[in-house]
């Protein structure tokens, strides 16, 4: 599972700063309320860091649709209503993912809506093509379908400069290796995302990374990576919660698969 997304990184601009650092640390909801949404752009930013909590906390459902109603009736051009469009995409396929509701037909639909509206070469089309990717590989069960669109993101976030969203394909493209047995390509992709987040300070994203690298690993490297990530995922109160699965250990005597 991930994070699937992208956004403002650390730059010169004070008030981004400043939200991406309470972003980065899981306070998604401080980061928004740092954000007025009286432009379209501001208001999509906004949504997107409450679609992002929910994605991660399994929380904040409802505060997250408010701030993409608003962002959908600020967006004035096709490109702002592209983008709107691949935050409901977001949110939909988040909702299906945990379980709160089957909303995959939504995130099809608005993904869809988002690719005739988001034209081509546009940095949002690595982003777009990335939650393709995502629907096609944790929804549809398509491998091979994920991996085309997680290529076309990697090659968009490499030639617009986003290292967030790098981090992503690495890890997902590794993922997919990972599942092919294709270790030292999984390893070393691996390894990059951790890499780029550890270098951007993207914390909520690291103890994801570490468990990943931690699969490929043997001992003691393995033990090593896993007792990192369980320390960064205590730090942020148990964020992302759908890592809780592989960090806790077993029960003394329990049974094991």
């Amino acid at each position: 599972m991930s994070g699937s997304g992208t956004g403002t990184t650390p730059g010169d601009d004070p008030l981004q700063t400043a939200v991406w650092r309470l972003r980065s640390r899981a306070c998604w909801a401080d980061a928004a309320a740092l954000l007025q949404p009286a432009t379209a752009a501001t208001a999509l930013q906004r949504a997107a860091l409450l679609v992002e909590r929910c994605l991660y906390t399994e929380q904040g459902w409802e505060e997250a649709e408010d701030a993409l109603r608003s962002a959908e009736a600020l967006a004035h051009d096709d490109e702002e209503r592209g983008a709107a469009a691949c935050e409901r995409g977001r949110l939909a396929y988040a909702a299906t993912l945990h379980g709160v509701r089957d909303r995959a037909d939504e995130a099809r639909a608005a993904l869809g809506r988002a690719a005739a509206l988001i034209p081509p070469g546009s940095p949002g089309r690595a982003l777009l093509d990335f939650r393709r990717g995502l629907l096609a590989e944790n929804l549809t069960g398509s491998p091979q379908a994920a991996r085309a669109a997680y290529r076309r993101a990697h090659a968009s976030a490499t030639a617009h400069s986003d290292p967030l969203l790098l981090s992503f394909t690495w890890r997902h493209l590794a993922g997919l290796a990972f599942r092919d047995g294709e270790l030292a390509e999984a390893r070393h992709g691996f390894a990059e995302s951790l890499r780029i987040r550890e270098e951007l300070g993207y914390l909520v994203g690291t103890a994801p990374a570490l468990c990943s690298l931690a699969d490929t690993e043997t001992e003691p490297e393995a033990s090593r990576l896993r007792d990192e990530a369980r320390r960064l995922y205590r730090l942020l109160g148990g964020v992302p919660t759908w890592l809780s699965r592989r960090l806790t250990p077993p029960a003394p005597g329990a049974a094991t698969a």
